[in-house]
């Protein structure tokens, strides 16, 4: 646990020290991306200046250059030409976002879902039959999940594939229009193979939704008979990626070798017996659905990379734009001639950008927290099912929160940065029209944390695995009350409230405020209050008579706050370990992380003070000296901003934005 900080009157930093840190295990890998990116920068301006169907082949003649160095499949098998290094593959996709954003959606379905679908849920014939060819880029293909009708609601899926024992052949079929694949990264024009998760079916018996390999192109990019593929047309953002609908024709011409099944959690035999090593085909769908949870660790990591891009703008804007007289003659730098005012001294402009600078960093150790869980999992180091389901809930919950605060953060840099914030020609447009789908596919946020509510409240108990809502109303209906709020335990997190406060229960005092077991403690008191008043209001609804479902989608409000509460509490303790782990006599470096990670903690109960002043853990005289102290530390991380964001180390190029900081000195 770190201790107290202490934060001098003035801070600073070492870029290349603190660039260092947050490059992390990986530090060799974001440093090679981040020198390949600046030679595609170009593609920033072909998104407006190429015809869409230009700008595809574009990015995807970088994505196939990129593949070409490494850098695209580092988390594959070395024998398939990849890097056998799942950590490696994440630090990579997360400095590629700091470039354009098609082309790492692209890199993402190619590698990340198509690629990753066949080696996390094939078998060693799958992996000798495609992966060589997924890696090189020789193969295009998409990850066919989605469909019209059902999108969160995999279970539900209208594709069949039917076991035709005859001819040891799948029969995909598309039972109604809606049940069309849609929305599919590379469908439109440029994969050849699909990835399709359908209804398995053999001898009349459903056995829930499975993988297969299908082909859907020939080598002249043609469909293949009975495929009928539709492009989704023009999109809000990502314009270079190729999403299409597909739709597999009912008559059975579209058939599948029996191998073609993705076989590693079940299989069909020749003579048409369905064999499984998991009984509970719900336990089956979501050990499946969980090896793909690499997916939602990147598209958070590139949330939060599209934040820093943002941040190094807005700030180095705000760091040369003057407005408005001061009428001493001088700026908070000191410098003489210049009357007008530059926006990093307005205590607005700090308020506006420094808590969510906070909050990237925060964010960013977070994810490094979970991309180290997610390579230990994935590469066999922990084995154990409570890890991977830890797992499982930590990237969702984290995957929310990062892209939550994407869209967020990029919004307000570009009020920031004014009219000039709003031109094409600067980076905003694109980052918020290519970002705005992060908070919904992957899975849409809400669902997600829904997801992160179920586990919190089942405790992550193997029975209660399936995600079906009544069953977890039932559960949560047959626990006593006390039995959850003794787990939560309340009553001992106000004593350790207490303990770290001065004075003990004197709630007036304004010290201790940068204490971060104080903030932990804060953190810890919302998340568990919270998790008990979700399970007493689903009991309370299901002891009144009220039919189950109607129980949960009255505490659905309830569910998404305390799993928010649980995911915020992570990202605390992330970065209060983080710097814990800074050796002491770093000196500018600790103190530096100390400020940040004091004004990230008290900007969140600043941000929902209102909660803790309802539930007697804050009064308003302790709310006001936390905004005095929020205020304070803004003022005190003002003179390195510039140094903070530097630190992010976004290529010059990258930044694209010559009405904002063309003129910017470095």
């Amino acid at each position: 646990m770190a201790e107290q900080s202490t934060v001098p009157p003035e801070l600073g930093v070492d870029v290349a020290e603190l660039t260092a840190l947050l490059d992390g295990t990986y530090a060799e890998v974001r440093r090679s991306v981040r020198e390949l990116l600046p030679a595609y920068a170009s593609v920033l301006e072909d998104a407006e200046t190429m015809t869409r169907a230009e700008f595809r082949e574009r990015v995807k003649d970088v994505v196939l250059e990129i593949a070409g160095t490494g850098a695209a499949g580092m988390g594959f098998p070395k024998e398939y030409g990849g890097g056998g290094d799942i950590g490696a593959s994440i630090a990579a996709f997360e400095s590629l976002a700091l470039g354009d954003l098609s082309v790492l959606v692209k890199v993402g379905v190619q590698f990340g879902l198509f690629g990753g679908a066949i080696l996390q849920l094939g078998t060693q014939r799958h992996h000798e039959a495609y992966l060589a060819d997924v890696v090189s880029g020789r193969l295009l293909g998409c990850f066919a999940m989605t469909e019209t009708a059902h999108g969160s609601n995999v279970q539900a899926l209208g594709t069949v594939a039917t076991y035709d024992p005859e001819t040891a052949e799948f029969v995909i079929t598309t039972t109604r229009p809606e049940a069309g694949k849609d929305y599919i990264g590379n469908a439109a024009r440029h994969a050849r193979v699909a990835v399709v998760f359908a209804q398995l079916e053999v001898a009349g018996e459903g056995h829930g939704v499975h993988a297969l390999v299908v082909p859907i192109r020939d080598e002249a990019g043609e469909p293949l008979p009975g495929v009928r593929i539709e492009d989704d047309g023009h999109k809000m953002g990502l314009n270079g990626v190729d999403n299409g609908r597909i739709w597999f024709d009912p008559d059975g011409t579209v058939r599948v070798p029996r191998e073609n099944l993705l076989n590693r959690f079940a299989d069909v035999t020749e003579d048409g017996s369905y064999v499984s090593d998991i009984e509970s085909p719900g336990r089956r769908f979501f050990t499946m659905l969980g090896t793909l949870v690499q997916g939602r660790v990147c598209v958070g990591g590139a949330g939060i990379s599209a934040a820093k891009t943002a941040l190094t703008i807005a700030v180095r804007y705000g760091l040369r734009r003057r407005q408005f007289e001061t009428g001493t003659g001088q700026d908070a730098e000191g410098s003489a001639g210049e009357t007008e005012q530059l926006l990093f001294d307005y205590g607005l402009h700090q308020r506006r950008l420094l808590p969510r600078l906070a909050r990237t960093y925060a964010l960013h150790f977070a994810q490094e927290v979970l991309a180290g869980e997610l390579h230990d999992v994935f590469s066999g180091i922990r084995t154990d099912e409570e890890t991977r389901r830890l797992l499982e809930s930590r990237a969702a919950g984290t995957k929310a929160l990062a892209t939550w605060h994407a869209t967020d953060v990029i919004q307000e840099c570009r009020e920031a940065c004014g009219g000039a914030g709003y031109l094409a020609v600067n980076r905003f447009a694109a980052l918020k029209a290519d970002t705005d789908v992060f908070t919904t596919f992957e899975g849409d946020n809400h669902v997600l944390l829904q997801l992160v509510g179920k586990g919190l409240l089942t405790d992550y108990a193997s029975e209660f695995s399936d995600l079906d809502q009544l069953g977890m109303v039932r559960f949560v209906a047959g626990l006593a009350v006390e039995t959850v709020l003794e787990r939560t335990r309340v009553h001992r997190l106000l004593e350790q409230i207490r303990d770290v406060l001065p004075g003990g229960d004197n709630w007036e005092a304004d010290t201790g405020l940068r204490d971060p077991n104080y903030h932990l403690a804060m953190y810890r008191f919302r998340e568990e209050h919270r998790i008990g008043g979700v399970a007493r209001r689903l009991k309370r609804g299901v002891d009144s008579g009220m039919a189950p479902g109607e129980v949960f989608s009255r505490v659905q409000d309830h569910v998404i706050a305390a799993a928010r509460a649980h995911v915020e509490r992570l990202v605390l303790e992330a970065f209060v370990e983080k710097v814990a782990s800074v050796p002491d006599d770093s000196g500018e470096l600790k103190r530096t992380l100390n400020a940040l990670c004091d004004l990230h903690a008290l900007s969140g109960i600043e941000a929902d003070r209102a909660w803790f002043i309802e539930h007697g853990r804050l009064t308003t005289q302790r709310s006001k000296a936390i905004t005095r102290e929020v205020s304070e530390l803004c003022r005190q991380v003002r003179p390195i901003a510039r140094e903070l964001v530097d630190a992010f180390a976004v290529p010059e190029p990258l930044l694209r934005a010559p009405a904002l900081i063309a003129e910017d000195p470095a």
